[in-house]
């Protein structure tokens, strides 16, 4: 197997690259201009971490040899100004060190743009592309559009607008042609071409099976997603500064980043041939459609999976998932209310108490509050509190409590229960134990994922509550694990 270097594998694309290529069985080097980033990603120790900037060539050269497939996922996104000079420099540095350590092909993932007006980004990616096109090493330029997969810049403005906003005044871009591209297929292709024999020195256009306009995106979005049909009212005034200053106020998507992504959308962004087939054919069961794209990216968040989603967890999933390398600001909105505290009492009693949590041991907070949510749930048609428990003092995954549902059990350590009462939106409330220095440790999340704006709305209406319910249930289970130490009992209301 062909050994590779992947450069950006802090980023989207190559974070998600670089576990691709080992199990498809390459040796993997990543250059980094810093090896700190990589250190807690799973995949870390089965690669060589080399520190290098691509403008500087003599370290660029030592990271290239013995290298035969070099993949440049280097783009100034983001930065400040003279992003083209340096886009410049970097490729040039790259393409001639590249040729003087005898790598044998240069992979590079570009944009895919049509017409003369392109944006400053867009012009600059068209121009690193040629750099390599006229380098003296073999090269291959994928052109993408749209990338779908959680984390993708993209991908996480179409979200963000289409969940926040159900009615919105949209620029004209929004009628701009595209043909959007799953990760799956992006990696799909830049995996391939480790393998492809040959010399081959072109550039490809990637897209996916459909060509959309990026209102059809939003409407198609908010289909995948549950979400009523969103109205949208092109307006002519807009300029790409102004749309970009609009995505910053609705999204959490940086400015720097909005900007880009908005200017290279007034263009046509269209596959204009397939000839990539011929090299890299397609899947039997054809290219990822859009609306595919979609749920594989939500998947995710649809099966609850809160601890790899959410936590501090580090294990790649397929590659639409997040991954920690991933911005702050992607993967969706996500609200969270921490709590936690020291327990005078043994760990065992306080998961005694835990999980003996709801039915008729009640959940430790106001009791009246508890009773009223459950009718209110059960007028619009929700379970209540009326389910119980099947056991007082015992839970198994699976098992109902109140509105709730065990959804993870570690005995000992975790409870993860997700919510079955009707709400805008996805939520969970984690209990756990935790031991430092000799001390029990109460630890405490209620998390909550909207669906639409209704779903923002909801949590900001129940804020100010969230004191009296979820800030007195650690004081309250606190305490009853300390009688539990001394009864042994670890029931109580």
């Amino acid at each position: 197997m062909a050994g590779c270097l992947v450069t950006g594998a802090t980023g989207y694309i190559g974070g998600r690259l670089v576990p691709e290529l080992l199990a498809a069985g390459h040796d993997v080097r990543c250059m980094v201009r810093s090896a700190a980033r990589l250190r807690d990603l799973p995949w870390a120790g089965h690669t060589e971490v080399v520190e290098a900037d691509a403008t500087d060539p003599e370290r660029t050269f030592q990271a290239l040899q013995g290298v035969e497939i070099a993949y440049y996922l280097i783009h100034a996104m983001g930065t400040a100004d003279r992003f083209a000079d340096r886009d410049r420099l970097a490729a040039r540095t790259f393409a001639a060190a590249a040729e003087r350590a005898g790598v044998r092909r240069i992979v590079y993932l570009g944009g895919l743009t049509a017409g003369e007006r392109l944006s400053p980004h867009m012009r600059s990616r068209a121009e690193v592309g040629e750099i390599f096109l006229r380098a003296g090493v073999p090269s291959v330029v994928l052109r993408a559009a749209v990338i779908i997969g959680s984390g993708s810049a993209s991908f996480e403005m179409l979200r963000y607008l289409t969940e926040r906003l159900p009615i919105m005044t949209t620029p004209r871009w929004v009628r701009s042609p595209t043909q959007p591209i799953a990760v799956h297929d992006v990696l799909r292709y830049l995996v391939a071409w480790a393998a492809v024999p040959g010399t081959v020195n072109g550039g490809f256009d990637i897209g996916g099976p459909d060509v959309l306009t990026y209102a059809d995106m939003m409407h198609g979005y908010a289909s995948v997603a549950g979400l009523p049909a969103r109205v949208i009212i092109p307006v002519p005034v807009l300029t790409p500064k102004l749309s970009s200053l609009w995505v910053g106020l609705v999204t959490p998507v940086p400015a720097g980043i909005a900007r880009p992504l908005v200017e290279s959308m007034r263009n046509e962004a269209v596959c204009h041939e397939h000839d990539i087939a011929r090299y890299v054919p397609d899947p039997e069961e054809g290219l990822i459609g859009f609306r595919q794209a979609v749920s594989l990216a939500l998947m995710r968040i649809k099966e609850a999976d809160v601890a790899t989603r959410w936590s501090s967890a580090s294990t790649p999933g397929a590659p639409s998932d997040p991954l920690p390398t991933d911005p702050g600001w992607a993967g969706g909105s996500l609200y969270i209310d921490r709590r936690s505290g020291p327990v005078a009492a043994s760990p065992e009693a306080l998961w005694r108490v835990i999980e003996s949590i709801g039915g008729e041991n009640g959940w430790y907070s106001l009791p009246v509050a508890w009773r009223l949510r459950g009718l209110l749930d059960r007028l619009v048609g929700g379970v209540g509190l009326r389910r119980g428990r099947r056991d007082p003092g015992r839970l198994r995954v699976g098992d109902s409590v109140d509105f709730w549902r065990v959804e993870e059990l570690l005995p000992g350590r975790l409870l993860r229960l997700r919510a079955e009462m009707r709400l805008p939106g996805l939520a969970w409330l984690e209990l756990g134990v935790t031991v430092s220095h000799g001390r029990t440790f109460y630890n405490q999340r209620a998390i909550f994922h909207p669906r639409g704006l209704l779903g923002h709305l909801y949590w900001w209406a129940i804020s100010p509550f969230h004191g009296l319910i979820f800030g007195r249930i650690p004081i309250n289970v606190a305490a009853a694990a300390a009688r539990s130490e001394r009864s042994g009992s670890g029931r109580g209301r």
